[in-house]
């Protein structure tokens, strides 16, 4: 008995002993993480930091890891018993109006963890931005934003403004040398590429319209001269006065040379414009001096247009200026004065166009000839123009005016719902003439050529009433919408809004 119990306390010695050995290894002392804010807030593409966090592990430090919402964002190695490690994050187009959720871990060698979350609030994305300074720069619009004009803004020689499909871009008031306007300067590019379902649309400030909208949804299509209008210049030739080879556009201050237009080269590209409407421009910078629509000045034939819409401008729809470029598809609604204008010998073609006349309409075509030595002619066809009536009685539009020796060709154009030229209380209005000696000598050896135009006319007004100066042996009479000439709506409907406001349904 005696000897059991001394074996048994041999063994619980020896376990004493073992025990105290175990107690004498390295200790586990654990991780901590420290540093890292709970929370902070930044703007949509907005930067966070840099922070620095600090990690304490003295059993040996091995890593940090940083997750963004779950998903792994960086890993970094760590030594020795503490760090510091430094943390910054730009926000993302995805991360607006969102908190994002980061969690940092930091590991030791015995696989002890420490854990810190931090939880970045990041701003909505801004939907509306103020241009005030010229574009210099290769520079781009997004889809589902409004761009606003808050002066006169140029994209000067060597930068390009991409605009994308659905943008909003609205003019500020102005008038005089304050008046806003987007203008493409000799050098410069636009690549504005609207699409069908998502035109881009130019506009006032006034226009409540939002991105996805094609009507405006508080101001009349007959409101104009809130704002400038585009403006695009290159380096094509033009005949200018006194032979010059540049000028200074019409619109645009002198004093500002971004305004010169013409040159050499005609095949000049400004770049592509396709499914623009623009709206409500036209300021006035001085008596009788008013911004077109879109003007096109000394632009060349490396240039895209096509699916173009101008409503409610004060002074012209569209206005040529000499140059190459050609234009498809484009329509006129409510002009202030001439719906399409050409000078100084544009020698491009504009095929597929539609006019609406509105009370302020002075020509739909106002057809001028060259200001110098250099002579160039342009091609009109496949167009259909629609004269207007208010309150019963006709206004002063006109179809067309072809002056100061006008050269080109004009073919498969119908006319419709035009005053009668002999009723002597509209005298000289509705009808379709030439003026001045020159004129008549270009059409007299060719230089100007017409080629079957088409009109429905009021009761008792013959073809050769309405189409003066010998051009009625080029003209037949028909019945409204029996034309076998003019434009194809179907160009037009969807995206315009003058489609939306069913004023192409009288078009064939």
């Amino acid at each position: 008995m005696k000897k059991f119990i001394n074996l048994l306390t041999l063994l619980t010695a020896f376990t004493l002993v073992f025990t105290s050995c175990k107690e004498d290894e390295k200790p586990n002392n654990g991780v901590t993480i420290s540093g890292i804010p709970a929370t902070a807030t930044i703007a949509a593409g907005g930067k966070l930091g840099p922070v620095t966090g600090s990690a304490e592990g003295l059993d040996g430090l091995v890593s940090l890891s940083i997750t963004k919402d779950g998903s792994p964002l960086a890993t970094q190695p760590l030594t020795g018993t503490s760090a510091t490690f430094p943390f910054e994050y730009t926000a993302v187009a995805a991360d607006a109006g969102k908190n994002v959720v980061f969690e940092f871990t930091v590991t030791d060698t015995d696989g002890d963890v420490a854990k810190a979350t931090h939880v970045l609030t990041v701003g909505a994305e801004p939907t509306s931005f103020r241009i005030t300074g010229n574009i210099t720069t290769n520079t781009t619009w997004v889809t589902g934003k409004t761009y606003i004009l808050g002066s006169r803004i140029v994209v000067t020689s060597g930068a390009k403004l991409t605009i994308q499909k659905g943008v909003i871009v609205k003019g500020e008031a102005g008038t005089g040398a304050n008046a806003t306007a987007l203008i493409i300067a000799r050098g410069g590019q636009i690549d504005a590429q609207g699409t069908a379902t998502e035109p881009i649309i130019f506009t006032s400030v006034a226009d409540e319209i939002a991105p996805g909208q094609i009507a405006s949804p508080n101001l009349e299509p007959t409101l104009e001269g809130l704002w400038g209008g585009l403006i695009v210049l290159g380096k094509a030739k033009g005949s200018f006065k006194a032979d010059a080879s540049e000028i200074q556009i019409e619109g645009i201050p002198a004093s500002d040379t971004n305004g010169l237009y013409g040159g050499t080269n005609d095949a000049d590209n400004s770049g592509i414009i396709k499914f623009i409407s623009i709206r409500h421009g036209g300021a006035n910078i001085g008596e009788g001096n008013e911004i077109n629509g879109l003007t096109l000045g000394g632009v060349g034939s490396g240039t895209v247009i096509e699916n173009v819409e101008v409503v409610a401008n004060q002074d012209d729809g569209i206005e040529w200026f000499g140059g190459t470029v050609s234009v498809k598809n484009a329509l006129v609604w409510n002009s202030g004065d001439d719906a399409m204008d050409t000078d100084q010998a544009w020698a491009g073609t504009l095929d597929n166009f539609i006019v609406i006349c509105g009370k302020n309409t002075d020509h739909a075509l106002e057809i001028d000839g060259p200001e110098g030595a250099y002579n160039a002619g342009h091609t009109l066809k496949n167009g259909s123009v629609k004269g207007i009536t208010v309150s019963g009685s006709y206004t002063k539009s006109e179809m067309g005016d072809f002056r100061d020796g006008a050269r080109g060709t004009f073919e498969n154009i119908y006319f419709f719902n035009f005053p009668a030229p002999a009723d002597d209380s509209n005298a000289g209005r509705g009808d379709f003439s030439l003026s001045g000696d020159k004129t008549l000598a270009t059409f007299a050896d060719g230089s100007l050529k017409f080629s079957k135009l088409e009109a429905t006319l009021k009761e008792g007004v013959t073809v050769a009433t309405a189409f003066k100066n010998g051009t009625a042996v080029h003209a037949t009479a028909v019945d409204l919408k029996a034309n076998t000439v003019g434009a194809t709506k179907s160009a037009f409907t969807g995206w315009t809004w003058a489609d939306k406001a069913g004023e192409l349904a009288d078009f064939k």
